[in-house]
Order: C-alpha cells, then sequence, then structure tokens
C-alpha cells in the first residue's frame, strides 16, 4: 500500500462538524466499545421510512474506524460485511457500538452493531482494519 497520511479536517461524512450534509456522529468510549447514537431522517432514506443500507453500513464502518482512530492506530478499512437483521426506521434512534476484537502485525479486526433503543440489532458488521 502507498504511503498516505491520515488527516481529519472536520469534513468527514460520518462525523466531521464542518460538513453540513454529513452525519456528525459522536462517539463516546464505553468501557472497550466506541458508542454513538445515531436518528436517521427522511434525507437518510431508502424505501419511505426505512433507512437506506448504504448509511447504516456508514454508521457501522464509522463506529470501528473512529474507535482505531481513537486508539493511537493509523489505518484504514480494508474489507466490511455487514448483516441487515432489522429496516432502521427513520426517525427512530440507533445506538452503534464498535470494538477492536483482535490484531496481528498488519491488521485489527473489528466489530460493531446497530440496535433501536429498545435493544434490538438492526444490523451487525466485522471488518479488517489494513494498518498504514
Amino acid at each position: 500500500m502507498p504511503e498516505i497520511e491520515l488527516l481529519d479536517d472536520g469534513w468527514c461524512f460520518a462525523c466531521g462538524k464542518k460538513n453540513p450534509i454529513g452525519l456528525k456522529l459522536e462517539f463516546e468510549k464505553l468501557g472497550e466499545e466506541y458508542i454513538a447514537r445515531f436518528t436517521p431522517g427522511k434525507e437518510h432514506q431508502g424505501y419511505t421510512g426505512i433507512t437506506h443500507g448504504g448509511v447504516v453500513a456508514t454508521i457501522l464502518d464509522e463506529a470501528m474506524a473512529r474507535l482505531v482512530w481513537a486508539e493511537g492506530y493509523s489505518a484504514v478499512t480494508a474489507e466490511m460485511t455487514m448483516r441487515l437483521k432489522l429496516p432502521a426506521r427513520t426517525g427512530e434512534e440507533l445506538i452503534v457500538a464498535g470494538r477492536i476484537v483482535g490484531e496481528d502485525r498488519r491488521t485489527l479486526t473489528c466489530s460493531a452493531e446497530a440496535k433501536c433503543s429498545d435493544g434490538r440489532t438492526v444490523a451487525e458488521a466485522s471488518a479488517r482494519m489494513m494498518k498504514i
């Protein structure tokens, strides 16, 4: 992989505070997890009233990538799989949690889940993050 420098200029689509169309996710570390709350709106829907799966994938990826960044690693998502289990309804808060579950010389293995406020799992993901 070519050398790149990972910089944060505040315009990240998922967490950037400067991005006027971004999701503006805010995370906090709770134990081994990195947690954010997000309420998708109509502008995030695919079918009427249902959050687009790509938006759900984005928040899961961000939970894992931001945790890796917060833990001091310079890494990017190399591979991610996601399983959608329930529709994520627009207007209903999602709680997303990411965690690091393994590490080797070149990669970090992470997992994340998005849940409704009642605890039902909407989606799960796992990713391999490539250290750079």
